[in-house]
């Protein structure tokens, strides 16, 4: 079927400079009737004489105190008409099917009193279905009414009756609030969303399009007017999605009908999205469906970004905050995911064919042999390289379970590509029959002009709102990063050129355009609850412009965690110290830069002096101008003295390195300390390390330890021989001669409050190795008192100074073959909230993971729990089911000593 154009008279109309006198007109109109039920000669209004139509430029009546109660029984309203030429647009005229009184009392009803209307406009076209609309007029109204957008292809009634989206939870619906509220259908029934048949019909699509709100808001204002015999005095519109372009739509074609917008994840270039979904179903599908990707495989390329992204903004919080650096790490990440050779071998890589399809589902869309309306030439790419979620438990939105699509796509096939061929089949080329797969978006062919028909008819980017911010309307659009059905970056592309028509002072005054990292399509792994009615109308009403409001997140698994929204193009980062689930720890920056620059990189070739979990003393030495590393063994038990290990680091963002040391992370912290691992002496993986660039050392005489004396906890992990690494939990007291003391715990062999009488205990001394460095740990007689003589070598003690804290890093090479690390924290209150932050943490078992810390959160790994601080003893903080153990923490670096029966012994994090 050949393209047609629509019917001249559901064009578009040319922008009006003022619809005042037409809905003057209008309602003069509507009075003239006996005002009872019945034909077409029956009018909403009364008959007493009509309000004063407004003046020229449509300013609106005065505020004034809500009615005491409305003018005319619910009922009565039943069965009223409003004729086509009370309407702005081309109608049959429109009838009141039902007007019911619902009273507050009613089982199961929280809306309040209020009456609620149902009816129809009646189409111009025969062959075309009536327009539903709803309109709910509240007994205590507060003088202002509501229209509510649609959503997807429409087709179902949007009865005014619903809360307001991303909404705090526990908000009343506005209707409960006092507001008149509406809204419609579109003008078609259907029972899905995604049915596109309706466009066939000339007046169908064009009411899609847009005709309709403007129909359905003549209409209510005409019920308002009638039931409570005055004008609403702000008129407010409300929109999500298909419904975010509804509000756009209406405040570009008439621009003074409404004091306030709130546009969520607006399909505002609704051509050009339809347009990139055909361009991923082609990619998906192309020869048999090479390029189609199971799930298996999707969720390989979100763990990949997330793992790659998730810390650029400085948090390891599953959200990537941090989008634009993310971006720059497109071409490793895809890199990283190539399958050798670029053919198919199974869920762990993609091939080049997959690969491809990534690129095309990230990637915008440029048209160049033709524009779409107002001169648009780009649909945004989906941000699935930057954090939006297309497989998993956060959406049902995926890419399908087959490689060969149904014609008609279905709930089988890939989401986005389901509304795609729908369009191309129902308000392209008409054809139900027809082959979305060889419909070409950069190159329609013949059928290029209806698709910039089409688009006139839909999209919702005209750039100048300057005739609706001229009478004092305000706008706020807000559209999640990680949106998977419409591109939030065709969202940015608008706000852009609205700022560049009307001007950035303008723009200032009238819009506010928020991003929310995390945020997919009503989806992902952030959700937003804000009270942005709220803002709107203290914006509208009171001049207070809304800054940076906080958000908390609804999402079930992270509910109550808050972040500050940011106005584009600002994003939340992390302070880097309080609770991760913090709004006041975080900050709106517009900081980009290099995503794998590191502030805490050494400016010039530097030593780092610490060890290892296997007790071996070492340096490691790097050199920031080639990311070259050595890790020179000092001491060890089972290696020679003067070992190196050499490599280079490669920059994952975030301060973090892979390495050639059996995966170790290398990771640099605030304070000149280095966490990573090396290779172990005999077997496989890495002993994970710590290092300090500066540390204590009593080379001066009389040698003294008074800088670094303290009695404190000590947290490690020790092995014996070839047996299974243990925790080690207990405290410590390091005296201002250098001798030591350690004690645990009689009955548990764990933490306790230090007592120089402890039956469980080991005794010692610590003299500085000039040669290495570092001090050489002498044990003497666990009975007698402290000494500084003899003894026997037992291991080695490096004391990191981080901000001029100790921490000291007991290292143990004993006699009988035990080996192992142990962290010391002093014995004093840990107050929660103290330790917060994101962590690179590396175990006992020689593996890295991201932790977390949030107030008595603690998370490592996949796995969390709940923290008691202070238990059993002063720094300690126990955590409980889901990771059970014990932490302490020492300027940036925690100590994790698991139960017994845990996966690791120890873990061992620092801060970044």
């Amino acid at each position: 079927m050949q393209p047609q154009g629509p019917r001249t008279a559901f064009a578009l109309p040319p922008r009006p400079r003022t619809w005042g006198a037409a809905i003057g007109l209008g309602l003069m109109l509507a009075a003239c009737g006996d005002g009872g039920g019945g034909g077409g000669g029956s009018a909403f209004l009364p008959s007493s004489p009509p309000a004063a139509a407004p003046a020229p430029d449509d300013t609106p009546a005065p505020a004034s105190p809500p009615p005491a109660a409305p003018t005319v029984d619910c009922a009565a309203l039943a069965g009223r008409s409003l004729p086509a030429s009370a309407i702005a647009l081309p109608t049959g005229g429109a009838t009141v099917a039902t007007a019911v009184a619902v009273s507050a009392s009613d089982p199961a009803n929280t809306l309040g009193d209020y009456c609620q209307v149902r009816g129809s406009i009646q189409p111009v076209d025969a062959s075309a279905q009536a327009i539903q609309f709803a309109v709910n007029l509240p007994l205590a109204w507060n003088g202002k009414t509501i229209q509510f957008g649609g959503g997807g292809f429409n087709g179902r009634l949007i009865d005014g009756t619903e809360p307001v989206r991303f909404g705090p939870p526990d908000q009343a619906a506005p209707l409960a609030m006092g507001y008149a509220t509406y809204g419609d259908d579109s003008g078609h029934q259907s029972s899905s969303i995604t049915d596109g048949r309706f466009a066939t019909n000339d007046e169908q699509l064009a009411n899609y399009g847009g005709l309709t709100l403007k129909k359905t808001r003549d209409v209510a204002q005409a019920l308002v007017l009638a039931y409570y015999g005055r004008k609403p005095t702000k008129a407010y519109f409300l929109g999500t999605s298909t419904g975010g372009r509804d509000a756009l739509a209406y405040i570009q074609r008439w621009p003074a009908d409404y004091d306030g917008v709130i546009a969520n994840e607006p399909a505002l270039n609704y051509s050009g999205t339809r347009l990139s979904n055909v361009a991923v179903g082609r990619a998906l599908y192309a020869n048999g469906g090479a390029g189609w990707m199971n799930v298996a495989k999707t969720l390989l390329v979100q763990r990949t970004v997330l793992q790659a992204c998730d810390r650029l903004d400085g948090a390891a919080d599953s959200i990537v905050s941090n989008v634009e650096s993310c971006r720059q790490l497109n071409s490793a990440i895809l890199a990283s995911l190539r399958c050798p050779g670029g053919t198919d071998a199974g869920d762990s890589c993609l091939s080049d064919a997959q690969l491809a399809t990534v690129r095309t589902i990230e990637s915008p869309l440029d048209f160049s042999s033709y524009t779409l309306a107002n001169g648009v030439t780009r649909a945004g790419g989906y941000n699935l390289l930057e954090g939006a979620l297309v497989a998993g438990p956060y959406t049902t939105r995926d890419l399908g379970t087959r490689a060969v699509p149904g014609n008609p796509a279905t709930s089988a096939d890939a989401n986005m590509y389901v509304t795609g061929d729908q369009w191309v089949k129902f308000f392209v080329t008409r054809d139900a029959a027809f082959d979305t797969l060889t419909f070409d978006p950069l190159a329609p062919g013949a059928f290029t002009s209806r698709v910039t028909t089409v688009s006139a008819l839909t999209d919702a980017t005209d750039a100048n709102l300057a005739p609706f911010f001229a009478h004092g309307g305000k706008l706020i659009m807000l559209h999640g990063l990680a949106d998977e059905v419409i591109s939030p970056n065709s969202t940015i592309d608008y706000y852009n050129r609205v700022v560049a028509t009307v001007g950035a002072a303008s723009a200032v005054q009238s819009l506010r355009f928020y991003t929310v990292p995390g945020m997919g399509h009503g989806t992902g792994v952030f959700i937003p609850g804000w009270d942005s009615l709220s803002a709107l109308e203290a914006w509208v009403e009171k001049g207070l412009a809304p800054a940076t409001p906080v958000a908390m997140d609804t999402v079930a698994g992270t509910y109550g965690r808050t972040r500050p929204l940011c106005q584009f193009p600002a994003w939340p980062k992390y302070r880097g110290s309080g609770s991760l689930d913090a709004a006041v720890n975080y900050s709106c920056v517009t900081e980009v830069g290099d995503p794998l620059a590191c502030q805490y990189l050494p400016a010039s070739a530097t030593t780092y002096k610490g060890g290892n979990m296997a007790g071996e003393e070492l340096r490691v030495q790097i050199d920031p101008a080639t990311l070259g590393y050595t890790v020179t063994i000092d001491a060890s038990s089972q290696r020679a003295v003067g070992t190196q290990r050499s490599g280079t680091l490669v920059p994952q963002g975030q301060c973090s390195y892979t390495s050639g040391e059996g995966g170790a992370l290398f990771t640099f912290a605030p304070g000149g300390v280095l966490s990573g691992g090396v290779t172990r002496a005999a077997g496989g993986g890495f002993a994970s390390l710590v290092a300090f660039q500066t540390t204590f050392d009593n080379r001066a005489t009389p040698t003294v330890f008074n800088p670094v004396a303290a009695i404190s906890n000590a947290a490690g992990v020790q092995q014996a021989g070839s047996g299974a690494a243990t925790g080690y939990a207990g405290a410590v007291r390091l005296r201002n001669a250098g001798t030591f003391q350690y004690c645990r715990d009689a009955t548990t062999g764990g933490f306790m409050v230090y007592d120089a009488n402890c039956t469980q205990t080991e005794k010692g001394y610590l003299a500085f190795n000039t040669t290495r460095g570092a001090f050489d740990v002498y044990t003497t007689s666990p009975t007698g008192g402290a000494t500084t003589t003899g003894g026997t070598l037992s291991g080695s003690m490096v004391i990191g100074l981080v901000g001029g804290a100790a921490v000291p890093l007991h290292l143990v090479r004993d006699a009988s073959g035990n080996v192992g690390m142990r962290v010391h924290a002093t014995q004093q209150s840990l107050i929660a909230g103290t330790a917060d932050g994101s962590y690179i943490a590396a175990s006992s078992n020689g593996d890295n993971r991201d932790a977390a810390i949030a107030g008595t959160s603690l998370q490592l790994g996949s796995a969390s729990a709940t923290m008691v601080f202070d238990t059993p003893v002063p720094g300690v903080a126990t955590a409980g089911t889901g990771r059970p153990g014990k932490l302490i923490y020492n300027s940036g670096v925690f100590a994790f000593v698991a139960d017994p029966g845990a996966n690791a012994a120890l873990e061992l994090g620092v801060r970044h």
